[in-house]
């Protein structure tokens, strides 16, 4: 193995395809009810990152971050990922959709937001590397309407529906540019409706596509962009040109695998480890077994060790730390 390098160092080694000192590696969590204040939230993430030292620092506020200033409320529940339950939607009749006003970025619980991510690039050493989690903004229609209501209102009242895509793709530009303005180095875009089940191709690219790629010319200033690509029998094809340079999906539970995501995209990908079989329910050894067997897929370059999404909140320390050790082991 190569001298030890810095993390941003070895990311963008990795991003530009060469074979860095060893795979870069990041898990990130959600961190319940320290997420509703942007100092505790700060801190429950800085203190995951001490622990670990992950090549970069992908922060998780609980998904209502960007739709409480348009009146959406939720509740910790207990969810073994860490998510908030919504108790009151603001979205439910399709003329609804009309009246969200464009959200200030640096005002109400957005603000916050920004105040969480200036102390995080503050106290982190200068080469650990921020990302600040971006929901498309249909995943933030879904959030604000409910799942069953999003999916009515587009296949019936697609009309209504653009008129408030449009409005929160504009406040998330604004936000994305505000975040970029704290010192990150990019943002982590969560897509979650590129799924078969939810939309079909032609679907995603009316509803998706013209509203995701607006956001991501924003970000592109950033050097470290990641795509997210959430849910099983995704549309992988769709993304294989968007500004981004690195993707991450459920990779152990769809296709395409690794090594067929580098195919299709020329950028890095980031995967490799099953969140809950191999991080909640498995043992260290299968851990690192699993992490070895995606190093190898993909030969160690343009790769980032990681889950597909989120880790499970209740995932034992030890296959955390087999995560991080898998790495330097092999």
């Amino acid at each position: 193995m190569k001298d030890p390098i810095s993390h941003r160092e070895r990311l963008k080694a990795c991003l530009s395809g060469e074979i860095p000192d060893r795979v870069p590696v990041a898990l990130w969590r959600h961190f319940p009810v320290d997420d509703q204040s942007p100092h505790h939230l700060a801190k429950a993430i800085l203190q995951f990152q001490h622990m670990y030292d992950f090549d970069f620092v992908k922060v998780t506020p609980a998904s209502s971050f960007c739709l409480k200033d348009w009146g959406v409320e939720d509740a910790w529940r207990g969810d073994i990922e860490g998510t908030r339950e919504y108790t009151k939607r603001v979205i439910q009749h399709p003329n609804d959709w009309k009246k969200l006003k464009k959200l200030h970025p640096k005002r109400g619980y957005l603000g916050e937001q920004l105040t969480c991510l200036e102390l995080l690039v503050a106290q982190l050493e200068p080469d650990t590397p921020v990302i600040q989690t971006i929901f498309s903004p249909l995943a933030q229609a879904k959030n604000l309407a409910g799942e069953k209501v999003l999916l009515f209102h587009l296949r019936k009242y697609p009309e209504e529906l653009i008129v408030g895509l449009k409005t929160i793709a504009e406040t998330t530009i604004d936000f994305v540019e505000a975040s970029l303005e704290c010192g990150i180095s990019g943002i982590f875009y969560a897509v979650q409706h590129a799924q078969y089940g939810l939309l079909n191709e032609a679907e995603y690219q009316h509803f998706g596509v013209p509203f995701d790629r607006p956001i991501l010319e924003a970000a592109q200033e950033a050097w470290f962009n990641m795509l997210h690509i959430h849910g099983t029998d995704i549309h992988f094809n769709l993304f294989s040109s968007y500004p981004v340079q690195v993707i991450n999906w459920h990779d152990r539970e769809t296709s395409p695998d690794l090594k067929g995501g580098q195919r299709e995209f020329p950028g890095a990908v980031c995967g490799g480890l099953s969140r809950h079989s191999s991080l909640v329910l498995g043992t260290p050894e299968s851990v690192r077994q699993e992490a070895h067997n995606a190093i190898r897929a993909t030969q160690g370059t343009r790769f980032i060790l990681g889950t597909g999404c989120v880790t499970p909140i209740i995932a034992p320390h030890g296959n955390i730390l087999a995560a991080c050790q898998a790495v330097i082991q092999n």
